[in-house]
């Protein structure tokens, strides 16, 4: 691969050290020269599942709130995690096959988050509190996590590091809560006084994948209890540009596949207030999208034969709806004085419809189905209570209660003289169960937070039907059941009023899920190859270790925090057992309980406020992380560790018009920090020495009005070529010699959008 970024990546990684030192050696010769605007604490509610101010939490969050998203033009979680070192979502380029040897490559789309190593099913995803679909790959069919519009969302929280205390099963990485507008957040005139009609109205192109989306927001005051609002969002568009030259209609094709995309989200909110001290929110969302590709990239080449694929095009439809009641008391009790209640449904459906023509003009197709169907209730009481003269206790405990009826379907046909194809389930329908009982208590004084908790959660996997699983295999499915207790303790120390300190402990556990406990396959014609199901598997486990400082003045914020964390019987999907391929010694996979994992690193990131130039303001943010990763059995690199990363911005605000030059600078991915067999088929070797790159982004917004603004953004402003390395996770060397530009990012292209409030 051509060398794309000359400077060295340790080199450039300590000059960003040395810069960011610098600026914290500055600040206080400059922090008194002119006054600095103040700001509001941030708040976030997923740390701790209650509003709590950032600077107050002993661990690493990130926070994207409403004027980040529309001024960053964020258009789905690929844009979201694009300037957040040691976090990123894969997004491979639309290489899938309809029938024949599994390939799966890019048919879902953003696949989901990836934080500090360790992403996929991982990474606990919510809306509004609400757990979001899993993603579920097997064999040519893979649905992603994108399931949301990012339209409907006015803050986004991310944390790093297991979250299964407060939160349970599929949090052993990290959770990302994204949170949705409510009425009041349009029934503010721009003078600040209350009115009854409020709304918001956005336009927006963007040109990586030329989609064009629009946006209209309703809400009402119907009286002084009841608020109402209606939010809907339509876009249309195309794949994700790169920058290939190759346009052939066959394997050897770099360029992207012909592709429609298009959604439309609708969300509805009644928001009631029966007197002070209630709130109930009941909310409706529907999300739905829709892609067609015509799959060029998999046309044989010359010379071909009567089985040789000639055409092949696919459909994936998409579709989730919620319905959440969320009630919050004000009590004056001796047991709480807060209490939530969470009553929520939701249906997710996901479906891959395929066609391949062969070159006798016969006719394969696949039909695939995936759904989760899924009711969430959750108990949570807040009490506070002095403990001393200088001691306060915040209490928050609860009950948790998670039921998903999972279910898949395979179905499709074959020309002769194929074998007749026959319609199956992979996993029998089950019942995926957990309740958790937990509590967390936070003892606060002046100078300390010190933050305990536990959570016991019990997790079942019930069959709910063998129809179309058992037969055709050979056994029925088996359930499967456990428990696990997770405790954490966190603690931060204030050295004085900028300075302060905190640790973390944390666990997290993750169940296994119905596809691997009993997904099973028998060789067909042409693919010899046994997927074995698998009874015995265990749950993945993490214990997490932070450190960290915080230093906050006039003009320079800074968090730093070094961590570590060592992950147990971590699920491998369909290991390799035995088998060399043949009809008569096919290959036998499993998932297992196989590897144990360390990962470390670090992340530091602050903002620098130069003070006033001319009419407006000068600040900096930034950004630098690095993250390692091992296998403590085989003792090789993780590949799902990203790069180290550094990112810097200079930002000039007044009031009427924003400017920002923004540069992420991606350090090589080298061949020494790969391990070139895992995560490949076998005989394959992993492609290596993914080069550094610096890429820059010029970006703005015009207040033309109080409610009226416009942005507009030109990204990789000097047109790199170039790849991220989540992106090239599975592809071999063999393919990268001929379709390894397929997988370089867009070039130069601009963003541009319009947003009204009235």
């Amino acid at each position: 691969m051509p060398a794309v970024f000359t400077s060295d990546a340790g080199g450039f990684i300590c000059k960003g050290v040395l810069a960011t030192m610098g600026m914290v050696v500055m600040v206080p010769a400059q922090a008194q020269q002119d006054g600095v605007v103040a700001t509001l604490k941030e708040i976030v509610v997923s740390g701790s599942r209650g509003e709590q101010a950032r600077e107050e939490l002993a661990l690493v969050t990130d926070v994207v709130d409403a004027p980040a998203l529309e001024a960053r033009q964020i258009n789905d979680i690929k844009d979201l995690a694009a300037d957040m070192p040691n976090v990123s979502v894969r997004h491979a380029p639309a290489r899938f096959s309809v029938t024949g040897a599994g390939n799966p490559i890019g048919r879902d789309g953003n696949v989901g988050f990836t934080i500090r190593g360790l992403g996929g099913n991982r990474v606990l995803m919510l809306v509004d509190g609400i757990r979001l679909p899993r993603s579920y790959v097997n064999g040519s069919n893979a649905f992603g996590r994108d399931a949301l519009a990012l339209d409907l969302i006015k803050r986004v929280e991310l944390v790093r590091g297991p979250s299964s205390v407060l939160y349970g099963s599929d949090g052993l990485a990290g959770l990302v809560n994204f949170i949705t507008h409510e009425p009041s957040d349009f029934l503010l005139a721009a003078n600040g006084e209350p009115r009854n009609l409020g709304g918001r109205v956005a336009l927006g192109w963007s040109g990586d994948d030329d989609t064009y989306k629009a946006t209209a927001t309703l809400a009402g005051r119907a009286s002084d209890t009841l608020q109402w609002m209606f939010t809907g969002t339509s876009y249309t568009g195309e794949g994700l540009n790169n920058m290939g030259s190759n346009d052939a209609a066959s394997t050897d094709r770099t360029r992207p596949n012909p592709q429609n995309t298009s959604g439309d989200s609708v969300l509805m909110k009644l928001v009631a207030r029966p007197d002070g001290r209630q709130k109930h929110v009941l909310t409706a969302e529907h999300v739905g999208k829709q892609s067609d590709v015509e799959l060029l990239s998999s046309r044989a080449k010359p010379p071909l034969v009567a089985s040789s694929v000639v055409g092949e095009n696919a459909r994936q439809n998409f579709s989730r709806d919620r319905f959440t009641w969320d009630a919050r008391y004000n009590l004056s009790e001796a047991w709480a004085d807060l209490l939530q209640t969470v009553l929520s449904f939701q249906n997710a459906d996901a479906q891959d419809n395929g066609r391949t023509v062969r070159n006798d003009g016969g006719v394969r197709r696949r039909d695939t189905r995936y759904s989760e169907r899924t009711w969430q209730l959750g108990v949570q009481a807040g009490k506070t209570t002095p403990v001393s003269s200088d001691w306060t206790q915040r209490l928050t405990y609860g009950v948790d209660y998670v039921s998903s009826d999972v279910t898949s379907w395979f179905g499709g046909y074959d020309p002769a003289p194929l074998t007749a194809y026959v319609p199956k389930k992979y996993f029998p329908d089950t019942r995926d169960t957990s309740v958790g009982v937990y509590a967390q208590s936070e003892l606060a004084s002046e100078r300390w937070r010190v933050t305990p908790g536990l959570r016991f959660e019990s997790f079942a996997l019930d069959v709910i039907s063998q129809a179309g699983y058992a037969p055709p295999a050979s056994a029925p499915g088996i359930s499967l059941s456990g428990t696990h207790t997770s405790p954490k303790l966190g603690a931060l120390y204030r050295v004085d009023g900028q300075w302060s300190v905190f640790g973390n402990y944390a666990t997290g556990f993750k169940a296994p899920n119905a596809w691997q406990l009993n997904g099973y396959f028998d060789p067909q014609p042409g693919i010899n190859a046994r997927l074995l199901p698998n009874p015995n598997l265990k749950p993945e486990t993490s214990q997490h270790y932070e450190l960290g400082v915080r230093t906050s003045s006039e003009r320079l914020t800074t968090e730093f925090a070094v961590f570590t964390g060592n992950y147990n019987q971590l699920i491998v999907d369909k290991k390799l057992l035995s088998g060399s391929g043949t009809a008569l010694d096919p290959y036998v996979y499993q998932t297992v309980n196989i590897d144990n994992a360390i990962i470390w690193g670090f992340e530091f990131r602050g903002r620098m406020d130069w003070g006033r130039v001319g009419p407006g303001r000068v600040s900096t943010p930034f950004a630098l992380a690095h993250a390692r990763g091992q296998d403590t059995g085989t003792g090789r690199p993780l590949n799902s560790i990203d790069p180290a990363m550094f990112t810097a911005g200079m930002h000039y605000d007044t009031a009427p018009w924003t400017v920002r030059l923004d540069m992420q600078y991606r350090s090589a991915k080298t061949a020494g920090d790969i391990d070139p067999t895992a995560g490949v088929r076998v005989g394959g070797t992993q492609v290596t020495d993914v080069p550094a790159v610096a890429t820059f982004d010029l970006s703005g917004q015009w207040r033309i009005r109080k409610d009226l603004r416009l942005n507009a953004g030109i990204y990789n402003l000097t047109d790199r070529k170039y790849w991220l390395w989540s992106d090239l996770q599975g592809l071999t060397t063999t393919s990268a010699t001929t379709q390894l530009d397929a997988y370089t990012q867009p070039g130069r292209y601009a963003k541009l959008s319009v947003v009204m409030d009235f």
